[in-house]
């Protein structure tokens, strides 16, 4: 064992553990040699994804980033280093969209490591009767009194719109790359958003995901957050608090709950020459003995549907997995653009200010559409 190799991923136990225990095992065995070293998951949003591959050799980034990254030129396409059929493979694996959410150009720049979607987090010690199915009764819970937030803080805004508008038929950029949304999607996405945020409670606001999860397993405050994130750790919190449940995200009747993408994925940077050792080591990440037993075991959130699936991974975590399943496999994917990154915070910037000062949809649409437009000039490979 002789190269040893620089690793970047987010400091949450989901980003970091798995990772870093696979990494002490394969240097105890002598096989591979990876450091892993952390940042907040916001710093993903402000540093150039070029500048953290200039340092690191791999990079846990997501999707969104893949356009900025391939204009930079800063990471190897996996099919150059682990060939067509490797990928094939992985794809035939992988819940939902989560490989082919990396593809971009013809393709792909990372492997899929973690999968996780805007789902429904709640707190069934608060509510009366089953969780809420669809967006009509997660309207008619708010109106009833029942506490609920939104996930509105940081990029998250306009996150959170985007699921409305795909469950609403009407997903953002698909049918038309120019066009965010249609008018009369937009309004109701918005208008469903802008009455959640509204009623939220005040210490909710600035919370990103994690901060959200943690309010709900420590306070009463918040019974039901009907799009954020999932993250399995909450399924079993510290002694003391309260676990939560998550349910597919809300639904229109008769169709497919939607959830904005998240999760992560595994780039090899440039300045990186990837020899077997560590070919081997990220395969046997993908792999299914380390997607079932042992990203779960160290409190990693797979991305194997196998793993989703898998009867004692669901035990596990209160059926976290099955319980999403659905909303993963038809999860909408986010535009990519080089731009896409700066328009995400701007965007979200303008619905807050919107929800906040009950500015209506239509001037709030309009200046998204204008920040949208503006982020594509360069246009999109």
């Amino acid at each position: 064992m002789s190269a040893r190799w620089r690793g970047l991923t987010w400091d949450h136990p989901r980003g970091f553990n798995a990772l870093d225990a696979a990494a002490r095992e394969a240097s105890a065995r002598n096989a591979v040699s990876v450091s892993w070293e952390t940042q907040p998951l916001e710093g993903f949003e402000s540093a150039p994804i070029a500048d953290l591959c200039a340092r690191y050799d791999l990079v846990v980034l997501d999707h969104p980033h893949v356009g900025e990254a391939v204009e930079a030129g800063c990471l190897h396409p996996m099919e150059e280093v682990f060939g067509e059929e490797v990928l094939k493979s992985l794809e035939q694996d992988t819940v939902g969209p989560c490989l082919s959410s990396y593809r971009y150009g013809g393709k792909h720049w990372a492997l899929p490591l973690d999968a996780a979607s805007q789902v429904m987090a709640l707190r069934p010690d608060l509510l009366e009767g089953p969780p809420p199915q669809t967006w009509d009764d997660v309207m008619a819970l708010l109106e009833s009194g029942v506490p609920v937030a939104a996930s509105i803080a940081g990029p998250h805004a306009v996150l959170s719109f985007f699921s409305i508008c795909a469950a609403l038929g009407d997903p953002p950029a698909v049918a038309d790359p120019d066009r965010l949304v249609g008018r009369e999607t937009g309004r109701k996405a918005y208008e469903i958003l802008a009455r959640i945020s509204r009623a939220m409670p005040d210490e909710a606001r600035p919370l990103n995901p994690i901060g959200l999860l943690d309010l709900m397993t420590r306070k009463d405050s918040a019974a039901l957050c009907p799009l954020v994130y999932g993250y399995v750790n909450y399924t079993n919190p510290a002694t003391g608090l309260k676990a939560l449940q998550f349910q597919d995200a809300p639904r229109v009747a008769g169709a497919h709950p939607k959830g904005t993408l998240g999760g992560t994925g595994i780039g090899i940077s440039r300045r990186c020459s990837p020899d077997q050792a560590l070919k081997d080591h990220l395969l046997w990440l993908m792999g299914r003995t380390a997607q079932c037993e042992f990203l779960p075991g160290h409190d990693g959130q797979p991305s194997r549907r196998d793993a989703w699936r898998d009867p004692a991974v669901n035990t596990a975590s209160g059926n976290f997995y099955l319980n999403t399943l659905e909303t993963l496999e038809h999860a909408y994917v986010r535009p990519r653009h080089a731009g896409y990154i700066a328009f995400q915070t701007a965007a979200s910037a303008a619905l807050r200010d919107g929800f906040e000062s009950q500015a209506p949809a239509e001037a709030i649409l309009d200046h998204v559409q204008k920040l949208y437009t503006a982020s594509r000039n360069g246009g999109e490979r």
